[in-house]
């Protein structure tokens, strides 16, 4: 049966922008990568989702990338039955290769602008540019004071015999789940399931059920989850069981999801931003570990941090929404001029090319 599964690659993250576009492939299992070149409303989605299309239709599995700036955009597709990969590698997420020619190739759809007749619009273009820039530094720093309001929540409320806790716990699990070494270690492929977009926080939960039969829902409003999936993913790799780690859009040096495709098995988090509610073979109650009286003697404090905290969320939001319009413009001037008719055949000609070699 056909699968299809959806993530992030980027993150709009605290220090800026977070990329894990490095880890899109494996150069050592995986067998081509087309880095993709070109500027605004080039077709650069539109290309790969074309691709994405005919592979679907010949029942191969995809991995979609979304992007961050707009989620309903493609940055990268992966097709691992073929170990190829198409990824845009323009700014944000430069992509530049390291084994020219036998691992990665460009592909340049900016040869389907009709340059003369964009270049009288060079200073609007400019002009459009810096705006887009400056509203995008303005996100970044709302979501850094967001993140400094609510990493301060587990110091108040977690402490040593919290995580002890949360160990042991995890301890049960792994006897119970993952069991004994099957041979050889595991992969961990890196992914963010979310994402902070102009839409909201944007979290891919339907691949969830695509990859998991069974689901652990954790509660992760104090943090908890991280301490859990890091010993699970570590646990499962030495017994030899391929893992897919999600970061914390938020905070990608702590970890909030896990997928074991092997054993149909996956560990979701919830927390303030986003509330997993598909079926779950079973809901942890992470925060209940925590000391209930400490816990009441923060309520005040912590309902108004997390208050504060959906302000920031907001605005960062909102401020994002506005550089996707100026982007909107900036795709406005470009479309006209480009020849999507080129693209598209460009398109099916990979198509047709990669079906006829993985026959």
């Amino acid at each position: 049966m056909q699968k299809e599964t959806h993530f992030f690659l980027g993150a709009n993250a605290p220090a800026g922008f977070t990329s894990l576009y490095a880890a899109l492939i494996d150069p050592y299992t995986d067998d081509t990568l087309y880095i993709i070149k070109g500027g605004p409303g080039c077709g650069k989605s539109s290309f790969m989702a074309q691709i994405a299309q005919g592979m679907a239709q010949a029942r191969l599995d995809v991995e979609y990338i979304h992007c961050t700036a707009d989620p309903d955009s493609l940055d990268a597709i992966y097709i691992p039955a073929l170990k190829t990969a198409y990824v845009d590698g323009t700014a944000p997420h430069i992509i530049e290769p390291l084994y020219p020619a036998v691992m990665e190739q460009y592909l340049n759809l900016g040869t389907f602008y009709d340059v003369d007749a964009l270049k009288p619009k060079k200073m609007e273009v400019m002009e459009k540019y810096r705006a887009y820039k400056a509203l995008y530094a303005r996100a970044y720093d709302c979501i850094a004071a967001a993140h400094g309001v609510i990493r301060e929540v587990p110091d108040y409320i977690v402490d040593d015999d919290v995580i002890i806790a949360v160990k042991k716990r995890t301890k049960g699990i792994i006897s119970r789940e993952i069991g004994k070494k099957r041979g050889g270690v595991g992969v961990i492929t890196r992914r963010f399931l979310s994402a902070l977009t102009y839409q909201g926080y944007v979290s891919r939960f339907d691949t969830v059920a695509t990859l998991a039969t069974r689901v652990y829902h954790l509660d992760n409003t104090l943090g908890l989850a991280h301490h859990m999936i890091t010993d699970l993913s570590e646990a499962a790799v030495v017994a030899g069981l391929d893992c897919i780690l999600c970061p914390s859009p938020l905070n990608p040096d702590r970890v909030e999801h896990l997928f074991i495709p092997d054993l149909s098995l996956a560990f979701i988090s919830s927390d303030y931003l986003a509330q997993y509610d598909g079926p779950a073979y079973r809901h942890i109650r992470l925060d209940a570990m925590a000391d209930g009286e400490r816990l009441r003697g923060y309520k005040a404090k912590l309902r108004f941090l997390k208050k504060i905290f959906g302000i920031l969320i907001d605005e960062s939001v909102s401020t994002l929404a506005e550089a996707k319009a100026i982007h909107d413009e900036l795709e406005r001037l470009y479309n006209p001029h480009v020849d999507f008719d080129g693209v598209y055949q460009l398109a099916g000609a990979h198509v047709d090319a990669l079906l006829w070699e993985g026959k």
